[in-house]
This record gives structure tokens, sequence and C-alpha cells, in this order.
């Protein structure tokens, strides 16, 4: 291999190694070492082009993080540790970290939102007259509103499904409790859609007390709870992506229309 090609790939190994979370004088240090049995902290500052003050600390966390060792003999020395062994090692350790972060930071969100709940609503006040619409178009936002209003539903609950599903009702165990707690549920959905599983599931759900008929297509995805509030999401005319954007509501006059919109879809419909 010549010196060229050789410099080429320790430029892409050293980028590769900082990709894994490396810094750059913690890539280029593993690198040297995996070329030779065991160096000397200084040498290694040397063939590695790392500042002499800073050597040490390299040296240091590469230890903590797994890839090098210390060998001691008459003066301390340091090898590399093998990359089968150091990097799943590695990797492991720090996907437990994040999850650790995730775990931690869910529960400090949890906190965080009823702390937050009291100064939100006092800001409602001055919001203006269209307090009763919203627009959503983040997906996750769509499906947290649709669930918040699920779990409050009491009588009614009525929903045009279509994917793509920002929750998929049939996925979604809160529809059966509604139905268990004496809510009136009827699903009205798409037949070209539906899949053998969707169907076995669709089929729970009548055992469950949900109503459900089948429409040969519909023109927006809706779910409309105790006539009143709900939402319901409009295809963006984008050819090249499409994506839906939620209108969420809270008023009886567009509760009334899209529960007659529905009304009139639901008798159009045929059983499954």
């Amino acid at each position: 291999m010549s010196e060229e090609l050789a410099e080429v790939d320790f430029q892409r190994f050293w980028r590769r190694l900082q990709q894994l979370g490396l810094n750059a004088y913690e890539s280029r240090s593993y690198l040297v070492l995996l070329g030779h049995p065991k160096f000397k902290a200084l040498e290694l500052a040397a063939r590695a082009h790392v500042p002499r003050q800073k050597i040490y600390e390299v040296l240091d966390s590469l230890v903590e993080k797994g890839f090098a060792q210390v060998v001691q003999e008459k003066t301390k020395l340091f090898s590399a540790v093998e990359p089968s062994l150091s990097i799943p090692s590695y990797l492991g350790r720090k996907r437990q970290t994040l999850e650790q972060e995730l775990t931690d930071n869910g529960r400090a969100g949890v906190a965080l939102i009823d702390d937050l709940k009291a100064l939100y609503s006092e800001g409602q006040g001055g919001r203006g007259t269209l307090d009763y619409l919203r627009i959503v178009s983040e997906p996750a936002q769509t499906g947290a509103e649709y669930r918040r209003m699920l779990a409050e539903v009491k009588r009614e609950y009525l929903e045009f499904a279509r994917p793509p599903h920002a929750v998929d009702p049939l996925d979604e165990k809160l529809v059966k409790h509604a139905a268990a707690n004496g809510v009136a549920c009827r699903l009205l959905l798409e037949g070209a859609t539906l899949d053998e599983g969707h169907r076995q599931r669709l089929t729970e759900y009548m055992a469950a007390g949900v109503q459900v008929r089948v429409a040969d297509a519909l023109p927006m995805k809706l779910a409309l709870f105790d006539g009143q509030h709900g939402l319901i999401a409009l295809l963006d005319p984008v050819i090249t992506r499409p994506t839906w954007t939620a209108v969420v509501f809270n008023h009886e006059g567009m509760g009334a229309a899209m529960k007659g919109l529905f009304e009139d879809r639901w008798s159009r419909g045929r059983a499954l």
C-alpha cells in the first residue's frame, strides 16, 4: 500500500471514528495505537500530532471509553484494545447512557407538563376570537390531541378513518375502553385500504360494541367527540410529497356540521 493511499485510509477512518463519538485527538491516537504494540504517552503524542499537554487527557479518555489499555512495565505504556471489542462495548455503553437520558427526560417532561398546565390555561384567556380552532401540522401533536379527546369522550365518538394515520384507530386501545364505558362508537373506513390484519381487528372491535362500516372513499379524516369537539385532517395539495394538516376544533356549530357529514356518509356505507 502506498503512503498516499495509507494517508487516504487514515483520514477516512479518522472521520468515521469521530462519527462514533470520539474527538479528533482521540481518533488519531487510537489509529496510531492500532498500528503498534504499545507506546509511551509522549511518543504517542508525537506520532499522533497531539499536543504534549493534551496527550494524558486523551489517553485517559480512550481508556475510559474502552479503546485503550494501560500496560504497566518500568514506565506506563498504552496499547489499543482490539476493534471488535472496543467498538461494540463503547456503542453499548453509549446506548445505555442515551436510554437513561431519555428516561430521565421523560420523567422530567411529565412533571413539567403538570407544572405548566396552569400557566398555559391562564395564558389562553387572551388568545382572541379563534380559541375554538387550532391548526396542527405535526403528526405527533395530532396523535396526542386525538388520544386526549378520546380519553375524555363521554357520549359519542365518530370517525372517518383513512391512511396515513397519525394514530391508527384500530391500534388504539382507548376505542375499546370508550365502548366498554358506554360511549357510542362508530367507525367508517375506506374499504380499499383494509388488509386482513385490519379486518381481524375490526371483528374484535365489533365484538366489543364498536359499530363499523366501510365506504369506497372518504373526503377527509375526521374524529368527532360528543358532537362538539374533534379534529379534521385535509390532504395538502402537494403532489410530490402529500402531507396532512389537521384542524382541531371545539365549536358546537362545527360539530353539528361534521356530524351531518358523517351521518350522510354512514348511511351510504356498507357492513364489513
